[in-house]
């Protein structure tokens, strides 16, 4: 699979649950996928600043992907400490 292609069905993945994440302020956008299979993304809006970020990304946005791309190995958000 193309890194556009892999791209392309990670950002898919993240339409599932973009709108959850809009009801409450918040917003995410993938930003690249590493070489080494991590997906990398940007927490917008209301997500930057949400004490439940980090739980967030791993029971959501991280099971997300994996489930529908199971290439990427790693999800880690570039603004999260």
């Amino acid at each position: 699979m193309s890194k556009k292609e892999l791209f392309d069905k990670v950002n898919a993945s993240l339409g599932s649950i973009r709108p959850y994440l809009e009801a409450d302020g918040g917003g995410i956008s993938l930003v690249e996928i590493t070489d080494d299979g991590t997906a990398r993304v940007e927490l917008l809006g209301a997500c930057t600043t949400c004490h439940m970020s980090m739980m967030t990304m791993k029971a959501g946005v991280e099971e997300a992907i994996k489930a529908a791309v199971p290439q990427i190995r790693n999800v880690e958000a570039i603004n999260l400490p």
